[in-house]
């Protein structure tokens, strides 16, 4: 449907009262047509889904809803009323708020202290954090006001954000990827404060690559492609596969698991009475953790955020030193050894968070494959020089490998999508072709085409006869690429089980307390 259709379709679910009406909207980047003459319109009340591939277009376009880009060409209208939304703080003085997808907090401040600065009448500070604690509470995602914000995990970072954009009683509220660093639990929450939001009349354009909770909460769906409309849909009457293959334009290709060949493999990573004491009044100590991964096998971890993954991350990586044997790569002691050591031992991670920690947002991509890799052996330094040929070259060889897409060649970390930068840093380390890898919530925010590609990527490489740890918060995925499945929980790791055997009822009840119980020798 495009055209006079696509108007008429708007026309006929107006009924219920436009809100926003974008007509032709168009924005280039140099030699980029980010998005080329997009229509689209939102109804009060309405749950509208924005879906696309990563690169589509849908982050450019919600920009220009909230003032931080300027449309080439174009209309935007405002119930009924043209209008130009030169800034954010026009956009939010419509009443339109958005939750990005990157945290925009400042880590040294206070919960309170980030969510005053976004509100133009923050009043007395007491009285804001009653407040906040008060719609925390009712929405149920509760939060510590007093909480300093470099010391929460990156679940409770998010409920920072959207509790921030409620507070301001938005009209229109965009979302991109709200759930993706949620639990399945906060997120049904979620869903259901987003469905009373709407019964009030307010709108939400909801981005996002899990479909499952498109088809299940929004009442409409536009589809981008390279920048342009190409469909409308209502996601009640469609399947998850349907709707991918609207964004993609063909069929996307399943996982294949292909043999499994970890039994009785040379263990890769091997974890013996892990345990680390709370760097931080809002960290998780891990207590007597123990894991073999072996050559040829995935592992994955579940469980709710804030358990102790980022902790358990970090003392495999080296960033967080522990006792010399608590860690060994391929039976070689290094609990004292840094990441530069581990990764020239052949290993490699990929962390959580993408922008600020698994990339440098103002450096180049190849600047920051030199990060990760200069102490590899890939031709990349020498004698105190970097090769920025080498490094270019691996770039590209990523961009192409993994699809990863850009306005041009080799930009800034911060310039790319989301899903595109979780493809690079993800991409980056698939490509050493490491022995061990360990890699935390690998598709956050990628489309389904995407999340494929990574996760079969994933299987290839232990296949291969590397072994590969996943830390992961969706059951989807843990199902679809594990061998063994373990829980973590209150820094207790339950003993992994096969995961043909497991179900998401035992991983509930693992998650609910029962990895304590369940801890042991893997």
């Amino acid at each position: 449907m495009a055209g006079e259709e696509h108007r008429a379709a708007a026309s006929v679910r107006s009924e219920t009262g436009m809100l926003l009406d974008a007509r032709g909207l168009t924005k280039r980047f140099g030699d980029i047509l980010a998005n080329d003459r997009v229509d689209l319109a939102i109804n009060k009340g309405e749950i509208h889904a924005l879906l696309g591939e990563n690169g589509a277009g849908k982050s450019t376009l919600v920009k220009m809803f909230y003032g931080s880009l300027e449309p080439d060409a174009g209309t935007i209208s405002w119930q009924g009323k043209p209008v130009s939304i030169n800034s954010p703080a026009e956009a939010r003085a419509l009443g339109i708020g958005m939750v990005f997808q990157h945290f925009s907090l400042f880590e040294a401040l206070s919960v309170v202290e980030n969510i005053a600065l976004a509100l133009s009448d923050a009043g007395d500070m007491k009285a804001l954090a009653r407040r906040i604690e008060e719609v925390s509470t009712d929405y149920g995602l509760p939060l510590d006001p007093n909480s300093i914000v470099a010391d929460l995990p990156v679940g409770i970072r998010q409920r920072i954000e959207i509790v921030r954009c409620l507070l301001q009683e938005p009209q229109l509220i965009i979302m991109d990827e709200p759930t993706s660093v949620l639990t399945p639990q906060e997120a049904d929450r979620l869903f259901l404060t987003l469905q009373r939001l709407a019964s009030e009349g307010c709108a939400v354009l909801y981005i996002s690559h899990r479909l499952e909770e498109v088809q299940r909460i929004c009442h409409h769906a536009t589809i981008l492609r390279h920048g342009q409309f190409v469909s409308e849909c209502d996601p009640s009457k469609e399947t998850p596969a349907s709707l991918a293959r609207m964004m993609v334009g063909t069929e996307v290709v399943g996982v294949s698991l292909g043999a499994h060949q970890a039994t009785g493999g040379t263990v890769r990573l091997g974890l013996s009475n892990l345990s680390a004491k709370a760097s931080t009044p809002f960290a998780t100590e891990l207590r007597n953790i123990n894991l073999n991964v072996r050559a040829g096998e995935v592992i994955a971890i579940a469980g709710v955020a804030g358990n102790g993954q980022g902790e358990l991350f970090d003392a495999i990586s080296g960033e967080m030193r522990v006792d010399n044997d608590m860690v060994r790569f391929d039976d070689v002691a290094c609990g004292h050894k840094g990441v530069n050591w581990r990764r020239r031992k052949n290993a490699a991670f990929v962390p959580e968070e993408r922008l600020g920690h698994g990339a440098v947002p103002g450096l180049k991509l190849s600047e920051n494959i030199v990060l990760t890799r200069h102490s590899t052996r890939d031709g990349l330094t020498g004698a105190g020089f970097v090769s920025t040929t080498k490094a270019g070259e691996l770039e590209q060889r990523i961009k192409k490998n993994y699809d990863v897409r850009m306005s041009h060649d080799d930009p800034e970390a911060r310039s790319l999508s989301g899903g595109n930068l979780q493809k690079f840093v993800v991409g980056r380390e698939l490509d050493r072709k490491p022995g061990v890898l360990v890699v935390n919530q690998p598709t956050w925010g990628v489309d389904a085409g995407a999340a494929a590609l990574i996760r079969q990527a994933l299987i290839d490489l232990a296949r291969e006869g590397s072994a590969v740890l996943v830390i992961s918060q969706d059951l989807d995925e843990i199902f679809e690429i594990a061998d063994r499945i373990a829980v973590i929980s209150r820094g207790y790791l339950s003993e992994p089980e096969d995961a043909h055997t497991m179900t998401r009822e035992r991983i509930g009840l693992l998650m609910a307390g029962g990895a304590e119980e369940n801890a042991g020798a893997a």
